[in-house]
C-alpha cells in the first residue's frame, strides 16, 4: 500500500488546525488556580478584609466611594452565582454598621459617583428579602432622578432634568455605568419600567453625544483621547443595561447597535497578549489591567447573551481573563491600576499616570468578570 503525499499530510493538518480555529473557546474549562470560581473566591475575601478606602475625602466626614462600591457589587454577583452563603453573610456584615455606627459613610445621593451606592443594598435586597436594603436602594435611585437640589447643582442641571434626564448628568463616559448600574438594579427588584426607561434615555443621550465612529469614547467632548477605563465604564454599563433592558424598550436596537460596534472596535485594540491598553489606541501606552477587566466583563456578557459571536469573541475572553489573574499578586490585588483620573487634554497626563496595586478600580471588573464566567 502506498504511503500518503507529504502534499496530502500538509493539507490534512491544514484542515486540521483550521478546524480547530473555528472551535468557540471553552469559557468553562481552566486551568488550575485561574478558574472564574478560584481567582473570585480569593479576591471577593480580600475584599472582606479591606477596610473601606474613603480616598474620596480628606477630611470626616469620609464616605462610601465608587470604586468600593463596585466591588462590593462584584463580590455579591459573585457570591450569588457561586453559591456561597458565607461570602454572601460577610458582604451583608460589612454593610450592617452603615445603618447604625457608620451611617455617616452613606453617601449623599448628589453626584453620580454617589448614586452608584444604591447598586450595593438593593443587590443586598435581592440576596436577601431585607426591607432595608429596598428602602435606602430606591430612595437613592429615585433621588437621581428628582429635582436639582444641593451645592452640587448647577444652571445646566435644570436644563437636563426638563428635558427627562438626571440632573447629575455631565457627559462624562464614566456616568454610563454609574447611572446605569443603579437604576436596572432598581428595575430588577421592582419591575416598574421607569427606572430602566430612565436608564435606557440617558444612555442613548451619551451615545450620540459621545460615541465616535470607530465605536470608542473620549473621555469628555474637550477632551479626544480614548482613556482605557473610561471606556471601561462605558463598555460596562451597556453590558448591565442590555442584561435587563426589554428587546421591545424602543431604545435597545440604538443601545445594542452602540455595544456591539464598541465591541468589534475593542477587538481590533486587544493586544497579543490579551490586554487593553491605558490609552487604547496608543502602541506606546501601557496595558491596564482596570480598562481591560472592564471590556473583559463586556464581552463575557455578550457571549453568554448571544449578543457577540462565540467563536470570534470567545477566544478573545479567554485570552484576556487568563492574562488578567496573571498580574494578581501574592495577596490577590491587582497591579498596573491606572490611579482616579480626571479628564485633562494632554496626551502625556494619561501615560503619566500612577500604577496601583490593590486599587479598588481593579479588583472590581475582576470580580464582575468571575461572576459573569459562572453564568449560564
Amino acid at each position: 500500500m502506498r504511503s500518503p503525499s507529504l502534499l496530502f499530510l500538509v493539507l490534512a493538518c491544514l484542515f486540521s488546525f483550521q478546524a480547530i480555529a473555528q472551535q468557540p473557546a471553552n469559557l468553562k474549562e481552566w486551568p488550575t488556580g485561574k478558574s472564574p470560581l478560584e481567582i473570585g473566591t480569593k479576591v471577593a475575601w480580600r475584599f472582606i478584609a479591606t477596610p473601606h478606602p474613603n480616598f474620596g475625602k480628606p477630611t470626616p466626614p469620609r464616605v462610601i466611594t465608587y470604586p468600593e462600591t463596585c466591588a462590593w457589587y462584584g463580590a455579591l454577583n459573585f457570591s450569588k452565582e457561586s453559591n456561597d452563603t458565607s461570602l454572601v453573610k460577610a458582604l451583608a456584615d460589612r454593610f450592617e454598621p452603615l445603618f447604625t455606627t457608620e451611617k455617616q459613610m452613606v453617601p449623599e445621593p448628589d453626584h453620580v459617583d454617589y448614586c452608584v451606592f444604591g447598586s450595593v443594598p438593593l443587590q443586598l435586597y435581592r440576596q436577601t428579602n431585607d426591607q432595608r436594603y429596598f428602602d435606602m436602594g430606591i430612595a437613592i435611585a429615585d433621588k437621581q432622578w428628582g429635582p436639582p437640589e444641593g451645592k452640587r447643582v448647577v444652571p445646566e442641571s435644570f436644563d437636563y432634568y426638563y428635558q427627562g434626564y438626571t440632573w447629575q448628568t455631565r457627559l462624562w463616559i464614566d456616568d454610563m455605568y454609574m447611572i446605569t448600574a443603579v437604576q436596572a438594579q432598581a428595575y430588577r427588584v421592582t419591575g416598574e419600567e421607569k427606572y430602566i426607561e430612565r436608564a435606557a434615555r440617558e444612555m442613548v443621550f451619551y451615545l450620540k453625544e459621545l460615541q465616535k465612529p470607530n465605536g470608542l469614547f473620549y473621555h469628555a467632548p474637550d477632551v479626544p483621547f480614548y482613556w482605557g477605563r473610561g471606556n471601561g465604564w462605558m463598555a460596562a454599563g451597556m453590558a448591565e443595561l442590555l442584561s435587563s433592558l426589554p428587546e421591545t424598550n424602543e431604545h435597545y436596537a440604538v443601545i445594542m447597535e452602540g455595544y456591539r460596534t464598541m465591541m468589534a472596535s475593542l477587538l481590533r485594540y486587544q493586544t497579543p497578549a490579551g490586554m487593553w491598553r491605558q490609552l487604547i489606541d496608543d502602541e506606546e501606552s501601557w496595558p491596564e489591567t482596570s480598562g481591560t477587566g472592564m471590556f473583559t466583563f463586556a464581552m463575557i456578557t455578550g457571549v453568554k447573551k448571544g449578543w457577540l459571536d462565540v467563536k470570534t469573541y470567545g477566544p478573545a475572553v479567554k485570552k484576556a481573563w487568563l492574562t488578567l489573574v496573571s498580574y494578581l499578586d501574592e495577596n490577590d490585588d491587582m497591579r498596573e491600576v491606572c490611579e482616579g483620573t480626571n479628564k485633562k487634554n494632554d496626551r502625556q497626563y494619561y501615560l503619566d499616570r500612577r500604577r496601583i496595586t490593590g486599587d479598588m478600580h481593579g479588583q472590581a471588573p475582576l470580580l464582575w468578570c468571575a461572576a459573569a464566567l459562572l453564568r449560564p
